[in-house]
């Protein structure tokens, strides 16, 4: 497989956002299986098909090939530590996110602090809901720095895996600001939905 990213810029209230490359190139419904469940033909861009792969097939051997990915890319000379968004599942039996920001961080000499951000609200899963000031909405106060001021003075990489709408992000970056007191928030996505919602 060729070698290929397609990086596109993220506006938010971070510093600087960029998602390596869309998600899926196309997907064409192909009709209804026996329990009638939706099927697709599906076509995913390189580090889409490997976060598939990660994610839903629990493939990880990929997470190298990710890292290789994402450092051919990004520049970390500024970033004190990074950041994987909290999971939205965590009865996951693996949180991908975070596998990949440990890899990236590992690679780099450089802290992830997965626990200074915990989310202290249920929310409902967010791909089920379309608006996006809805989304914002449900996120209010769904997050907190533990320990307040924790980040302060730092420039920090807000880490995903799928960049959809921005909600998350946004609402993960005004808490790091006003709680943790980072000086500078910038975002990593690996992949983006092709929609804008």
């Amino acid at each position: 497989m060729p070698e290929e990213i397609h990086p596109i810029k993220i506006e938010g209230n971070w510093e600087v956002g960029y998602a390596l490359d869309v998600h899926t190139v196309s997907s064409q419904f192909l009709g209804y299986d026996e329990l009638g469940r939706g099927m697709f033909d599906t076509e995913r861009s390189q580090i889409g098909q490997l976060l598939y792969s990660l994610k839903y097939q629990h493939d990880k051997s990929v997470i190298a090939e990710i890292v290789r990915l994402v450092l051919k890319f990004a520049t970390f000379k500024t970033i004190d530590a990074i950041i994987p968004v909290p999971p939205s599942d965590i009865h996951r039996p693996s949180q991908p996110v975070l596998e990949v920001a440990q890899a990236i961080g590992a690679r780099l000499n450089l802290p992830v602090l997965a626990d200074v951000v915990k989310k202290i609200k249920d929310t409902p899963e967010l791909k089920n809901v379309e608006d996006f000031k809805e989304r914002k909405k449900i996120l209010q106060d769904a997050f907190r720095v533990d320990p307040f001021g924790a980040l302060d003075g730092k420039t920090v990489l807000l880490f995903d895996d799928l960049y959809r709408s921005g909600a998350t992000l946004s609402s993960l970056t005004a808490v790091l600001y006003d709680q943790g007191q980072a000086k500078s928030v910038k975002v990593l996505t690996l992949t983006k939905t092709r929609s804008k919602s």
